[in-house]
């Protein structure tokens, strides 16, 4: 699967800005430099959903990373709303009643769900504080093990599990990875970080960059960066 996706369609940037005019002068400055694009809360909340439409009919893919984790019938009709609007992509949390719900709404459209297994700004400290048992390894096994029976189409995870998820899954599973920061780039909030040639070697699908895109002088130079670092990583 890895070897059929174009390099320049394996970044994915994170619109995580706060109106859709500051996301619609970020994607002209980018202009044909990216072609898949994270719309999240941020934006989304803030009138960003239709944007996915207007990005999808120009040509552009599009990851709806709402992380949906409801009682089944609300995130079966969240599932066919999302559709509706050509989003590519589409998350849910990684609980079995969610992804059941999503992989049975996501039937006859083109939209795949991805499950988020256990988010990248979580070590082994805040699971336990959140009362799970499991590290966040063994977690993330677990989920992906129970996602790959119910038929979701990928999974979002660290690049730290990227290799043992791999294992897994086989190529039949699309693996996305956050967290993603090139070399020299401050890692934020987020705790499992990785650079996109080390990402792309451990055999993720696609990385998710914000900030360095997004904050950058250049952002169109920082894309092309990350692009020819995908392209480099996956010869």
């Amino acid at each position: 699967m890895t070897a059929s996706i174009p390099p320049r369609e394996r970044l994915i940037v994170a619109l995580d800005v706060p109106d859709v005019d500051v996301a619609r002068a970020l994607i002209k400055k980018l202009g044909d430099s990216v072609v898949f694009y994270k719309i999240g809360y941020q934006l989304g909340y803030a009138g960003g959903l239709p944007l996915i439409r207007e990005l999808a009919n120009s040509g552009k893919k599009v990851f709806a990373d709402l992380k949906l984790h409801d009682i089944g019938n609300t995130v079966a009709k969240g599932v066919e709303s999302v559709a509706k609007l050509g989003a590519t992509f589409l998350t849910v949390h990684a609980y079995p009643q969610t992804m059941q719900a999503a992989v049975d709404a996501r039937k006859g459209s083109s939209l795949q769900v991805l499950a988020v297994t256990v988010l990248t700004s979580y070590d082994d400290d805040d699971l336990h504080a959140a009362g799970y048992r499991l590290n966040v390894g063994d977690l993330v096994e677990a989920r992906a093990r129970q996602a790959q029976a119910l038929g979701v189409d990928g999974l979002v995870s660290s690049a730290e599990e990227v290799g043992k998820l791999r294992g897994i899954t086989g190529a039949q599973m699309r693996l996305v990875t956050p967290g993603i920061r090139p070399a020299g780039s401050a890692a934020g909030d987020q705790k499992r970080i990785m650079t996109p040639a080390k990402a792309i070697a451990a055999g993720a699908d696609y990385l998710v960059v914000g900030r360095p895109v997004v904050e950058a002088a250049h952002p169109k130079n920082a894309a092309e960066e990350i692009v020819a670092e995908i392209e480099a990583a996956a010869k």
